[in-house]
């Protein structure tokens, strides 16, 4: 599908690392290493024009199922991105490596950089995607709607005691997440404070005898990266002495068009946990 010129731009949009990008001009051929943001281009009516996703792009799945694969997040199949000749490579500092983003940079026009760390940074997120790929109207539906439901959870945080909890990614070794992260930020947003407090990685290995584990109210265990199964719930209540809970990963980490979803997901979470409390 090709996008007409446009005489004149407005004020340049930039990405995650600063980078200026114009509105999208001729033929646009897009290929996305971030789930997530597959699901966010599909959401912006852009699915016609993404022709590489990886295989873990799996959302939306009747409009990915036609799109090639070009490998996983990490591990890049370049001459199957080279084949597809794309204007346009949606990465995330997070998801993708530098020296994969940078090999591909040689060779893809476009490279847009993301790094979405709290819900609100979304709103940035669909102004860049809107402005470049001239789809600014649905762009401001989801910001209106994350808007909404940014407001939401506001409103349940200050109405329910903020509680300190532990989000579970991996067992053996036990993993959770750091408070820098986008997952920390969203659970934040519905008054969860995750801990440990001070990690030194994003991604910590946890102590079940730590002193800071004395503050945990609840554990959540996520359906992603590891998934964790209703069977593991009695095991680390035994190891946390706390109260365990299924959490769907998804919805607490997947920015994007999912950004609104997710929060109210959340908030009716909490609402269900603190009424059987």
């Amino acid at each position: 599908m090709k996008i007409s010129p446009v005489a004149e731009v407005a004020a340049p949009l930039r990405d995650a690392q600063g980078a200026e990008h114009r509105p999208a001009i001729g033929e646009v051929r897009i290929v996305s290493l971030v789930p997530s943001l597959t699901e966010l281009v599909c959401e912006l009516g852009l699915s016609d024009r993404l022709v590489g996703r990886t295989g873990f792009c799996v959302h939306p799945r009747a409009a990915l199922k036609a799109i090639p694969k070009v490998g996983g997040t990490k591990d890049v199949k370049m001459d199957v991105v080279r084949g597809l000749a794309p204007t346009h490579l949606i990465v995330n500092i997070d998801e993708n490596r530098r020296e994969t983003v940078e090999e591909l940079a040689a060779f893809v026009p476009n490279v847009i950089v993301t790094h979405p760390c709290t819900p609100a940074d979304n709103l940035e997120l669909y102004r860049l995607f809107g402005g470049v790929f001239h789809c600014a109207d649905r762009a401001e539906g989801l910001a209106a709607d994350l808007q909404a439901a940014l407001a939401e959870t506001q409103a349940l945080a200050r109405a329910l005691p903020r509680e300190d909890v532990l989000y579970l990614i991996w067992r053996e070794p036990w993993m959770s997440v750091a408070r820098d992260t986008y997952i920390s930020a969203t659970l934040a947003a519905v008054g969860w404070d995750t801990l440990p407090a001070d990690a030194g990685a994003r991604y910590p290995e946890i102590d079940w005898q730590a002193p800071w584990m004395a503050g945990v109210v609840r554990v959540f265990l996520s359906s992603e990266p590891y998934r964790f199964r209703e069977r593991h719930l009695a095991e680390v209540a035994a190891l946390s002495g706390r109260p365990a809970a299924m959490i769907d990963g998804e919805m607490a980490s997947w920015y994007g068009s999912r950004a609104a979803a997710g929060l109210r997901y959340l908030a009716a979470l909490r609402r269900a946990l603190a009424g059987a409390a």
